[in-house]
């Protein structure tokens, strides 16, 4: 049955969905780019150890807890209060944030030394790798600020129903990344100084753009900055309030890669750097489908939440999560079938090996099994914000923390970094199971028949594709292992082929959530078309 949520959702995931693709489309571009010129190893390495800290300080204070948190207090307030009180409160959070976050990263930069031996102890038998770490570590550590602001007036944006371009200005993110940390990669080593500091200064370059391409429209909105400074304003508190379970809560997995990382810097030189590409690939379909939803899932559950209406809430859970089942698995699926031809195409070039490939591939295929439930938690967390029930986000992290120790230290010593993948995967599904479990008490239960079925045709779907994948993989074997273009042609072939023939068999098993999404899909991407 089609209902106003189901459209709202589809056509707000649609929209933030394009734009989170063309994200996470530059951002294999960004990576690509690190691949060719620093391959898997010493330098990058550095690199990725370097940029886990301001990134973990990023969900725990910025983006994740923050967002969520400010998206709750903000769509009341939008809903219930007055403009100047709203606009307020956008202000006060905005010149907080700043203050707080800024004092944050000056003790980040003075504490690298210890950070990085934290995080990478092992570093520390390569001569020069533990410098070179903290160094970038320093450079980059501002970027936690300038993420976070962004993040309240991404909030900001969703809330008045702007989608598209907070969604957009991650690409801008990754722009600035590419091209002024090349061309800074290029420049600096004729000044003493590594070619990788100046991928460092990119991204701080592309953290100011994914800041400022938003502000035109925040103020179109009707914002206008005040320099307000109000510690005990009410609604700060509650955002507060909020982010201090929450930011436990969101953090589970950047929690776990910092636990992951350490585990890693032990494992074989070039581990960390294959754990990284891979779950950098794995992001695309997490940003596309879980964090798109999540985004549009968000300031429709806040409303319904402010106005107490759980019949409606329970309904847009339901919807979303079957949106989240009919994207990923078929993805899951793909990922794994095709891991070893998709790296080796994206990143097999310049410094990146063969033996880089298959390593990195094995790992991708570990990490897809999560996949799905790492979307449906993206999915699942907010709306405990919304019910003001963050306590159980925090037990699930430190239940899914608990769990991957664990795992990783009863496997790692036979399948090195293969260990850690796997572990994330199985604590995102311990973390998904028990969720989903608390959500449906706590919303006097969800419609898990309707659900139920839905998830039967999603994996009937899945299977089919999975099918088609395998039996047409070793008639395109001559042109996957060719040149570039051939590569890309024959992943292209089969991609296409397998979602046109997923799309049909959930079309003919009447998958309304499906249907939706694509025509929200058909109608942006084609809007004249009827």
């Amino acid at each position: 049955m089609q209902t106003p949520s189901k459209n709202t959702i589809a056509k707000s995931a649609a929209t933030v969905g394009i734009a989170v693709m063309c994200s996470r489309v530059l951002g294999l571009v960004r990576e690509q780019v690190f691949a060719g010129l620093f391959g898997a190893g010493y330098t990058y390495d550095a690199f990725v150890v370097a940029f886990r800290i301001p990134n973990l300080l990023r969900d725990l204070f910025g983006e994740g807890a923050l967002s969520a948190a400010f998206v709750t207090v903000f769509s009341a307030y939008d809903t219930n209060r007055s403009q100047e009180d709203t606009w307020r409160l956008a202000s006060n959070v905005l010149n907080f944030i700043l203050v707080v976050l800024s004092a944050i990263t000056l003790l980040g930069i003075v504490f690298a030394g210890p950070l990085v031996s934290l995080l990478a102890p092992d570093f520390s038998l390569i001569a020069g790798k533990t410098a070179l770490t903290i160094q970038l570590t320093r450079i980059m550590l501002p970027f936690l600020v300038v993420i976070s602001l962004s993040a309240v007036v991404m909030g900001v944006l969703n809330t008045k129903g702007r989608f598209f371009v907070p969604a957009i200005a991650s690409s801008f993110f990754n722009l600035g990344s590419v091209i002024g940390g090349t061309g800074l990669a290029f420049i600096l080593p004729h000044f003493g100084q590594p070619a990788i500091v100046g991928m460092a200064v990119g991204t701080l370059i592309g953290g100011l753009l994914q800041l400022g391409i938003q502000l035109p429209t925040l103020f179109k909105t009707g914002f206008r900055y005040r320099p307000i400074f109000d510690i005990t304003d009410p609604g700060l508190h509650r955002i507060l309030k909020l982010m201090i379970p929450a930011t436990i809560g969101l953090s589970a997995t950047q929690i776990n890669i910092f636990i992951n990382t350490n585990f890693a810097s032990s494992c074989a030189e070039g581990s960390v750097s294959w754990l990284y590409y891979a779950f950098r690939l794995v992001q695309l379909p997490i940003g596309v489908f879980g964090v798109a939803l999540s985004i549009a899932t968000l300031p429709l559950l806040a409303r319904q939440a402010a106005k107490k209406d759980i019949p409606e809430m329970k309904k847009t859970m339901v919807s979303s999560l079957t949106m989240v089942f009919a994207l990923t698995l078929p993805a899951t699926a793909g990922l794994i079938v095709l891991a070893e031809p998709i790296i080796r195409l994206i990143f097999e070039h310049g410094a990146f090996t063969a033996a880089d490939t298959l390593a990195t591939a094995q790992t991708l295929a570990l990490y897809s099994i999560g996949l799905f439930a790492y979307s449906a938690n993206k999915v699942l967390v907010p709306a405990f914000y919304a019910l003001d029930k963050t306590r159980y986000p925090v037990i699930a992290s430190f239940m899914a923390i608990i769990f991957n120790v664990i795992i990783i230290k009863l496997t790692i010593d036979h399948f090195q970094h293969l260990a850690i993948a796997f572990s994330t995967s199985c604590t995102m599904l311990i973390n998904f199971i028990f969720l989903m479990i608390v959500l449906h008490k706590n919303l006097n239960g969800l419609s898990l028949v309707y659900l139920g079925k839905s998830l039967v045709k999603i994996l009937a779907a899945t299977a089919v594709l999975t099918g088609l994948l395998w039996f047409a993989m070793p008639c395109f074997a001559r042109w996957l292992h060719g040149s570039v273009l051939g590569q890309g042609a024959a992943l292209c072939v089969l991609i296409t082929s397998a979602t046109l023939l997923y799309c049909l068999v959930l079309h003919l098993l009447k998958l309304s959530e499906m249907n939706i999404l694509t025509t929200m899909l058909r109608k942006k991407l084609f809007p004249t078309s009827r």
